[in-house]
């Protein structure tokens, strides 16, 4: 069975987004992460706009749930429970 992934909606030069893929990926373990730019994709750019980062879970059976935005102020063992009281239960975190 794969692991649990968590979606990072970006965009380059963001400082919000890079804060909230370095406070994800300091976590110990690290979550499995994906990254995509927006403005990869005139789709992805006309939805999201300028309200990255937003960061979703992906579901078991292929689907993505967009989770609350996540507090700049939320790092380690914060950002962890935050994780997990919004579904991502991956053993990762």
């Amino acid at each position: 069975m794969a692991a649990p992934t968590l979606l990072l909606y970006t965009r380059l030069g963001c400082c919000l987004c890079e804060g909230l893929q370095e406070r994800l990926l300091a976590l110990d373990p690290p979550p499995v992460l994906e990254v995509l730019d927006v403005d990869s994709d005139p789709a992805l750019q006309q939805r999201y706009g300028l309200e990255v980062p937003v960061l979703a879970l992906k579901l078991a059976d292929g689907g993505l749930r967009e989770l609350p935005r996540v507090s700049p102020r939320l790092s380690g063992g914060g950002l962890a429970d935050w994780l997990r009281r919004n579904g991502f239960s991956g053993s990762s975190v």
